[in-house]
């Protein structure tokens, strides 16, 4: 079915509305989670909790990690910053770059098209076209762009870009993803914050336009709203916004000090963001939706593109660690890099319940464990609560469930990372794929499985409290996993993009 395109629409999320008013709210609830944590972690650890120690071992890891990350989270919103509009430098000179590769015309074209409409600056597009496609270059030419293809295949799109650079003779370079349709205002709204000197780069939104397309794009969405919300105006206020890879200006001097991006990297934008920041570089971040782009629509892309982003965030762990960087930024990068961790945590979770249905062993003494849910649940349900309110409902169970259901990739990229097998750069498909794709959730299945059974044995042998508390856990994993992986299960036939108009010029407001 031929559908209009959704990056034709003006977005309906505004990442900076309503900020200043939750300010006061934001800093309530981290006194409130601070002090719920102190009363749950001040019970936890106490040596008359443990039951059997190897189980309470996982627990504590569990929690301790979980601990980190929710206080690293507490700590980057309290620091949220809303850029003012500056000027724009005069007669500032930019080179567009649109790396692709195999993308169908019809997401391509309007990206071109749109990129040569930008106004605020001389601007000249150059299409990099690692799959030398003629219809592609028929695109190009069509709207007065610069058709780009190389002798070289390595580096994926970090190689792509490093080949262009030394032809390039702007003052600054953007890049879009072949699928980021800009608004003409981006420049306008961009480059003016490249008057500090310092700056190397300039991030906007990564806005995902396709949210009406099925469960997994409006779910990934929300997952993406989080973190270009407050967690990027957070990092923004401590001066640790890294580079997102698409919907981005960089000064042409600082990427070519730097040499380019890294190549032999899954996640070359973020690695070029410690570099430049390395090298005294400053970043900016603009909180407005300034270019509409395309999120996976089913699972087998979804699940792609979350192993490329694990894999490459965690092997940059170690170069995060020996940076030389101020110990905020080096904090916030090492935050970043390590939540593709936090699936380890999600199986803990789901492994304790099982064992202790199946087993009888418990983490927590039995004596102790009716006391669990008086200490957990206030910090638990804080957490939440200030999730909820940063992200000003952006984030959805949806989005959770799907993070949830998927724990797993987190768990493969890690050893994958750590026996250090070779990945390669693969393109998040830009349609989705028709029918069901029970094979993309076939662990979420067996967990599935796996959580009903122990259930089901544990309320049939063994009934007491305790294994009513267990059994409660598994069916409330047992939900969460089940709504993660329902999109993969539900056959939907697949929406293409209809062709484009291509001189139509639509401005964001």
């Amino acid at each position: 079915m031929t559908t209009t395109d959704p990056r034709l629409h003006a977005p309906d999320w505004d990442p900076a509305a309503g900020v200043d008013g939750i300010r006061w709210r934001i800093n309530l609830l981290i006194v409130a989670n601070v002090a719920a944590a102190v009363w749950y972690f001040g019970w936890l650890l106490q040596p008359a909790r443990v039951g059997v120690p190897v189980l309470f071992g996982l627990l504590i890891a569990a929690e301790l990690y979980n601990l980190v990350q929710a206080s690293g989270f507490w700590w980057t919103n309290r620091h949220q910053r809303v850029r003012r509009w500056l000027p724009a430098p005069p007669h500032a000179s930019v080179d567009v770059l649109v790396p692709t590769y195999g993308e169908p015309v019809a997401v391509v074209e309007p990206t071109i098209a749109a990129a040569t409409r930008l106004r605020g600056a001389d601007v000249r597009v150059h299409v990099l076209d690692d799959g030398e496609d003629p219809a592609i270059r028929a695109a190009a030419e069509r709207h007065g762009a610069r058709w780009v293809t190389r002798t070289r295949s390595e580096g994926a799109k970090a190689g792509a870009i490093n080949d262009a650079l030394p032809g390039l003779t702007g003052d600054f370079v953007v890049v879009f993803d072949s699928d980021f349709i800009a608004d003409p205002a981006f420049l306008e709204a961009t480059l003016g914050h490249f008057r500090d000197g310092r700056v190397a780069y300039v991030q906007t939104p990564q806005y995902y336009a396709n949210t009406g397309r099925g469960g997994v794009a409006a779910a990934s969405w929300a997952q993406q709203a989080l973190f270009f919300g407050a967690i990027a105006r957070g990092k923004d206020g401590l001066g640790a916004m890294f580079c997102a890879g698409t919907n981005v200006v960089f000064r042409r001097s600082a990427l070519v000090e730097q040499g380019g991006f890294p190549e032999s990297s899954l996640t070359e934008d973020f690695e070029l963001s410690i570099a430049l920041h390395e090298r005294g570089w400053r970043s900016a971040y603009v909180s407005k939706v300034l270019a509409r782009g395309l999120g996976p629509e089913d699972m087998a892309a979804y699940v792609g593109q979350q192993q490329r982003w694990a894999r490459g965030c965690l092997s940059a762990i170690p170069r995060a660690l020996r940076a030389r960087l101020p110990w905020r930024l080096k904090l916030q990068y090492l935050l970043s890099s390590m939540f593709f961790l936090s699936g380890w945590t999600y199986l803990v979770y789901v492994l304790l319940p099982v064992i202790a249905l199946l087993t009888g062993a418990l983490p927590i003494d039995a004596a102790s464990a009716d006391q669990f849910l008086i200490h957990f649940a206030p910090y638990w349900g804080l957490a939440l609560l200030h999730v909820a309110i940063a992200g000003k409902g952006a984030y959805t169970f949806p989005a959770f469930s799907l993070w949830a259901a998927n724990f797993w990739v987190h768990v493969v990229a890690t050893v994958l990372t750590v026996t250090r097998r070779k990945g390669s750069f693969k393109v998040t498909p830009k349609e989705g794929a028709s029918g069901r794709q029970p094979r993309a959730v076939w662990p979420g299945l067996a967990v599935v499985s796996l959580l009903a059974g122990a259930a089901v044995y544990g309320l049939t042998t063994s009934f007491g409290l305790a294994t009513a508390n267990n059994a409660a856990f598994a069916v409330l994993h047992l939900g969460v996993v089940v709504n993660g992986i329902m999109p993969a299960l539900r056959s939907a036939g697949p929406e293409t993009l209809a062709e484009p108009v291509a001189e139509t010029e639509r401005t964001v407001a």
